[in-house]
C-alpha cells in the first residue's frame, strides 16, 4: 500500500503538484494519464524519494523507496556499464545474488554489450529486467510500452498481470490507452498537477471517448483533408 496526503511539488514559483490524495492498494493495477506536463513524472519522483515535497507518502514497507521498483520513461545508464553489469548492480542494491542470468533474460538481450548502445527500446526492457530481478513490492512504470516492439508488448502486459497475482502495487503512466485499458483496475486523470477525475474499469469506455473529444476534437477538420 501507498498513501499520498496532500502532496505539493513547487519548482521555484511554479506548483506542479497541487493537494495529491490517493491510496494505491496491494493486487491492484493504477494508470495515471493526461497531458504532457501534468506532472506525472514529478508524482514518480516524489513517490521515490527523487524530489523534495510538502505534504506525506506512507506505505507499508519502510523505506519505500528501498522496496520500489522505477522505471524511468528514458531509463539511464553509464556509458561503459554491460547489461550483464547493470543487472548485477541493481540487484546488489536490493542485496539480490542472482544466478543463471541468461535464464532470467527473458527479453533475449545482448548482455556482454555496453548497455549504452542498446536501442531505446532495449534499454527499456534491461531496466524493466532489473526492477523485476530487484523483487521489489511497488512498481511504477513511465511509459513502459513507448519504444518497445510489438512482441515484447505482450511480455510486459503479462508480466503486470503476474505482478497483480502475486499482490504487487502497480502504477503505470501510458499514452497508449489500449495498454492501460488491458491492465489497470482503476485510471486517475491528472490535470494541471492535480487529479480532476477517477475511472473504474466500467468507466474506461467513458474516460476514452472523453479523451479522444477533448485532444482531438474539430482538429482534423482545420487540415481540410480531402
Amino acid at each position: 500500500m501507498i498513501r499520498i496526503e496532500n502532496l505539493y511539488k513547487k519548482f521555484g514559483t511554479k506548483e506542479v503538484l497541487k493537494d495529491i490524495n490517493i491510496q494505491f492498494d496491494r493486487g491492484k493495477v493504477y494508470g495515471i494519464v493526461g497531458e504532457n506536463g501534468a506532472g506525472k513524472t514529478t508524482l514518480f519522483r516524489c513517490i521515490a524519494a527523487l524530489e523534495n515535497f510538502e505534504g506525506k507518502i506512507e506505505s507499508d514497507l519502510h523505506p519505500l523507496k528501498n522496496h520500489l521498483g522505477l522505471l524511468f520513461a528514458e531509463p539511464y545508464f553509464f556509458s561503459k556499464i554491460t547489461g550483464e553489469e547493470y543487472l548485477r548492480l541493481l540487484c546488489n542494491a536490493r542485496n539480490k545474488e542472482i544466478t543463471d542470468m541468461e535464464h532470467k533474460n527473458i527479453f533475449e538481450l545482448p548482455l556482454q554489450q555496453y548497455a549504452s548502445v542498446y536501442s531505446t527500446g532495449m534499454k527499456k526492457k534491461l531496466a524493466i529486467t532489473a526492477i523485476l530481478l530487484q523483487g521489489n513490492e511497488y512498481f511504477i512504470f513511465d511509459e513502459p510500452f513507448n519504444g518497445v516492439d510489438i512482441q515484447s508488448n505482450l511480455i510486459i502486459t503479462e508480466i503486470i498481470h503476474k505482478l497483480k497475482s502475486l499482490n504487487k502495487t502497480v502504477i503505470i503512466s501510458s499514452h497508449i490507452f489500449s495498454t492501460l485499458s488491458e491492465t489497470c483496475d482503476e485510471i486517475h486523470l491528472l490535470s494541471g498537477g492535480a487529479f480532476v477525475e477517477s475511472f473504474d474499469k466500467e468507466a474506461f469506455p467513458k474516460l476514452e471517448a472523453s479523451m479522444k473529444k477533448v485532444v482531438i476534437g474539430k482538429k482534423l477538420d482545420k487540415l481540410n483533408l480531402i
